[in-house]
């Protein structure tokens, strides 16, 4: 059997982080939406030679150390399943290492699929607990859509669809640190950014006020040199918000006129090779094969 699964970048309307945790980890406020970038994932079910992976990202391991073998492994551990021949394509589109959750969707397609393939009739929230074991983003992936992703990423709650509208990514040519960014998040701490608001007009599916509310606090703690002027072309073409997503670096601008983030997308485009233009979308994973 082999299943093929479209995979959904997300981006952070909001991020702030809310303290540290006992455990090391953080708490994070969040409020995440699924956006019309795809990496396709193939997974087939095979005679012998355990979990073999690949990849038309050069870039990525395709050994154990890369989170879709990761969350085969543990959904096999999770299901009892002994017999674990499979094979597994990654398709990539999504940027790599750029605050799009790539990885953590390439994670989530793979247990959907084993899933499937296994027929192991294990709930969504069944999934959700075996993929935030790998990755705090892959119960979103999961899911997808617009929500609030609280906690470490695993306490997750629906949220009105986004209003139709078009979003501009453009990745520059740099890497960052999010270890170094939650220490010195532990150090110094933010300004916190508005939660109450902004989880009021998520929760009424209030656009503007979305809109007005987006930011991430990773940009406080985070340094891109070239975040302010990709920000300042969204802005010039009458973007509502722009941010960064995630850990970055990559940032989005949010746009109500077509026209307008078709000229920031090609404006960026001319700099930043890893620019994208893309709309929000409902759901996380699509299951576009089965043979």
């Amino acid at each position: 059997m082999k299943i093929k699964i479209k995979a959904a970048a997300k981006i952070n309307l909001m991020l702030d982080i809310l303290a540290r945790l006992e455990n090391g980890y953080h708490s994070l406020f969040m409020i995440m939406q699924s956006v019309s970038l795809y990496d396709t994932i193939t997974v087939k079910k095979t005679n012998s030679g355990g979990i073999t992976l690949s990849s038309t990202e050069p870039r990525i391991p395709c050994n154990e150390a890369n989170i879709a073998y990761k969350a085969a492994n543990a959904f096999f551990n999770a299901a009892g399943i002994e017999d674990r021949n499979i094979s597994i394509h990654l398709e990539k589109a999504i940027p790599f290492e750029a605050g799009l959750a790539g990885g953590s969707a390439d994670g989530a397609a793979v247990i959907k699929a084993l899933n499937e393939i296994y027929k192991a009739e294990l709930s969504e929230k069944e999934l959700c607990a075996i993929g935030a074991k790998i990755g705090a983003d892959i119960p979103f992936c999961l899911t997808g859509g617009t929500r609030a992703a609280l906690n470490i990423g695993d306490v997750l709650s629906p949220l009105p669809d986004l209003k139709n509208c078009w979003i501009v990514l453009a990745k520059p040519k740099v890497g960052v640190a999010t270890g170094k960014a939650f220490s010195e998040f532990d150090k110094h701490g933010v300004r916190h950014l508005d939660t109450c608001s902004m989880l009021y007009y998520a929760a009424n599916g209030d656009f503007e006020g979305i809109c007005s509310k987006a930011g991430n606090v990773f940009e406080q703690l985070i340094e891109v040199p070239q975040r302010v002027p990709i920000k300042s072309v969204m802005y010039d073409n009458n973007a509502l918000c722009a941010c960064m997503s995630g850990s970055g670096p990559t940032c989005y601008g949010v746009f109500t006129s077509e026209s307008d983030a078709v000229k920031a997308y090609e404006t960026l485009k001319k700099d930043y090779k890893e620019t994208y233009l893309c709309q929000p979308v409902n759901s996380g994973l699509e299951i576009v094969e089965v043979q």
